[in-house]
């Protein structure tokens, strides 16, 4: 009977061929779907983004602790919704034995082989909540390292040359240099030594470090527009330091004193911050004022314009002024000048209350052209009393008494009685025409008092002479402002200073400025 068994399954060679190809095709198709895991077996999903999907490609491993826990079942790259750069996302497959993943768990990209293989590295973190399945998790580009052949790509031609260039140029240099470099090794275990507490001091939070590191990034951006002007600061700098080398000692000098000019500037640059808060409030007007200066840049041009070739005639201008000028100080230095210029202050002295008297007579009272009017009218031979009769005829008929204008060497003033006919009544009295000596032209006030001009003699003014000089009065003020001339105006031009009586006459001169238009 197992011989029988036995011939009848070696009798059936198609049936062993079709098992045959079955078990092959079912192998193949497992090993062609392995690398997105095996079918029929549940599986625990989710999703990485990643900035670069760094050459990975569907089937890659994903690994933990060295161990294959799942593989990569898709890559597609997404651009979010804000617009940001497209990113590549990556779907796992993992085993559910690998679950649960704690959320603090990293992912990583790693190379495999050197011939560019990858693989997806799981780094298990320790938080309680786990993450769900179809979660996503983002990592940056540190997750990522770079490729042998990125590194490899950095030495091009031109690197390789300039590595090659680099190591001759800096061979020879130490080359050149070997007892520099043995005395510095030398040296090195103190100076290592003596900068442990500077490194310790630089380390403390306290010194702000890392804000000193940011503040030069930005000095350093700030200068950037300003590189060129540096570099050749830094030129004449270098010109200015040989120049110091020549003289060693003073330059010794100076190092010595650095430390006490450091110390007082420690113990004196705090009372510059209220000047820097004041300058820093008024930052804000000068950055107006640059703005406004920037619109008056072309006015500001015009005027240089202008000015440039009128500058170009400056040197002979100041050679003629130099001459003028030496002239003034030959002048200045001679014995004489200084007293001529008594002399002058003397006579202004002497004139100024003459002239302040006299001013009113000439601005106000307009008496300077009345005088030429009527002295031409005086001296004229026209018949008649009233246009220069008087001066020739009327005065050398005069009636007969010790003092009459026809009269030699009189002694005190003509009474007038019979002289002229009286023609106006004032007060009820004869009116004769006797004016006072020093008539008014103005009031203490400035206003126009114009005495000596249409007014007649006033028998009410107070007498100072003897009675049978009854009609002549010495008084110098007319009851009342007599008002101005018909040429004239009302009041001291304003600025002008007035006396309204003549100097020494009278103990009540009155002075001050002048309050007319």
């Amino acid at each position: 009977m197992r011989g029988a068994r036995a011939s009848s399954i070696a009798a059936k060679p198609v049936l062993i061929g079709a098992v045959t190809v079955l078990v092959a095709v079912t192998a193949v198709f497992l090993a062609y779907n392995a690398n997105d895991g095996l079918p029929f077996v549940p599986v625990f999903q989710m999703k990485v983004e990643t900035p670069n999907a760094a050459r990975l490609v569907v089937g890659n491993e994903v690994r933990e602790g060295g161990f294959r826990i799942g593989a990569v079942s898709q890559i597609e790259t997404v651009r979010d919704e804000a617009g940001e750069p497209m990113v590549a996302v990556l779907t796992l497959n993992l085993d559910e034995s690998a679950a649960p993943i704690p959320v603090d768990s990293d992912f990583s990209i790693r190379p495999r082989s050197v011939l560019g293989l990858k693989y997806v590295e799981l780094i298990r973190g320790e938080a309680p909540q786990a993450l769900r399945a179809g979660s996503t998790v983002s990592i940056d580009e540190t997750a990522i390292p770079p490729d042998f052949s990125d590194v490899f790509t950095m030495f091009d031609q031109p690197t390789r040359q300039n590595i090659k260039t680099n190591l001759a140029t800096f061979g020879g240099g130490f080359a050149g240099r070997g007892m520099s470099l043995n005395r510095t090794l030398q040296e090195l275990p103190e100076l290592l030594t003596d900068i442990q507490p500077v490194m310790r001091s630089l380390g403390d939070p306290a010194t702000e470090l890392d804000r000193f590191i940011d503040e030069l990034a930005d000095g350093a951006r700030v200068t950037r527009p300003v590189s060129q002007e540096l570099a050749s600061g830094f030129t004449f700098a270098a010109d200015t330091f040989e120049g110091l080398s020549r003289d060693p000692q003073a330059l010794q000098e100076t190092i010595a004193e650095a430390p006490p000019t450091l110390q007082t500037g420690i113990e004196t640059l705090p009372d510059t911050r209220p000047f820097l808060r004041e300058l820093a409030a008024i930052s804000p007007e000068v950055s107006a004022t640059a703005r406004s200066v920037r619109a008056s840049v072309p006015s500001i041009n015009s005027a240089l314009s202008a000015g440039t070739p009128v500058l170009g005639r400056v040197p002979a201008f100041n050679e003629d002024f130099e001459t003028a000028l030496g002239a003034i100080d030959d002048l200045t230095s001679s014995p004489t000048t200084n007293l001529v210029l008594d002399g002058l202050n003397a006579t202004t002295d002497t004139l100024d209350p003459t002239l302040e008297y006299l001013g009113p007579f000439f601005t106000v009272c307009n008496y300077w052209n009345y005088f030429w009017t009527y002295t031409v009218d005086h001296f004229r031979s026209f018949a008649g009393p009233e246009i220069g009769f008087f001066q020739r005829i009327q005065g050398k008929s005069a009636p007969e008494q010790d003092n009459t204008p026809a009269a030699f060497g009189a002694a005190e003033p003509a009474n007038s009685e019979g002289v002229v006919e009286p023609t106006t009544e004032i007060l009820g009295d004869p009116a004769d025409l006797k004016a006072q000596f020093y008539a008014r032209a103005v009031d203490e006030n400035g206003q126009a008092d114009c005495e000596a001009v249409g007014r007649e003699y006033n028998p009410a003014l107070p007498l100072d002479l003897p009675p049978d000089l009854a009609n002549v009065s010495l008084a110098t003020r007319n009851p009342g402002n007599q008002g101005t001339t018909f040429e004239g105006r009302g009041e001291v031009p304003r600025g002008q200073t007035f006396t309204v009586e003549p100097g020494g006459l009278s103990p009540d001169v009155a002075r001050g400025p002048g309050v007319g238009r």
